[in-house]
C-alpha cells in the first residue's frame, strides 16, 4: 500500500507561483513513475506532469509546458510540481499518483495507468 499526501494549494493571482508537494509514505516509491492530474469543476481529470523513477525523464500536457517544473526526492519519497506564470484556468483539484505495478515505460500519462492516489489539493488563480 502506498498513501500519497498532497500539499501546498492555495490561493494565488494570475501570473503567481506556487509549489504543490506529493509526500508519500507505507512504501519507499522511488522505483514507481509518478504522475500529476488536475480536475477542475465540471470537468474531465486531465494530465498534468509525469516523470520517471530516476527523475530524469519528465513529460508534460501541452497547456503547462514551460510553466511547469514536475521533480522528485527520493530520499524525502516526496514529488513535487512548481507552478509558474499561473493561469485562472489552471484553477483545479491537483492530484498525485503512483504506478506501482510493473513498467516498460518511463513515464505514464493516462490516470488509468496509475495504481495510488492522493485526494488532492486545491489550487485557485484569480484574474
Amino acid at each position: 500500500q502506498v498513501q500519497l499526501v498532497e500539499s501546498g494549494g492555495g490561493l494565488v493571482q494570475a501570473g503567481g507561483s506556487l509549489s504543490v508537494s506529493c509526500a508519500a509514505s507505507g512504501r519507499t516509491i522511488s522505483t514507481y513513475p509518478m504522475g500529476w492530474f488536475r480536475q477542475a469543476p465540471g470537468k474531465a481529470r486531465e494530465f498534468v506532469a509525469a516523470i520517471g523513477w530516476t527523475g530524469g525523464s519528465t513529460y508534460y500536457a501541452d497547456s503547462v509546458k514551460g510553466r511547469f517544473t514536475i521533480s522528485r526526492d527520493n530520499a524525502k519519497n516526496t514529488v513535487y510540481l512548481q507552478m509558474n506564470s499561473l493561469k485562472p484556468e489552471d484553477t483545479a483539484v491537483y492530484s498525485c499518483a503512483a504506478r506501482t505495478r510493473g513498467s516498460i515505460n518511463y513515464y505514464y500519462t493516462s490516470g488509468g495507468d496509475y495504481d495510488y492516489w492522493g485526494q488532492g489539493t486545491q489550487v485557485t488563480v484569480s484574474s
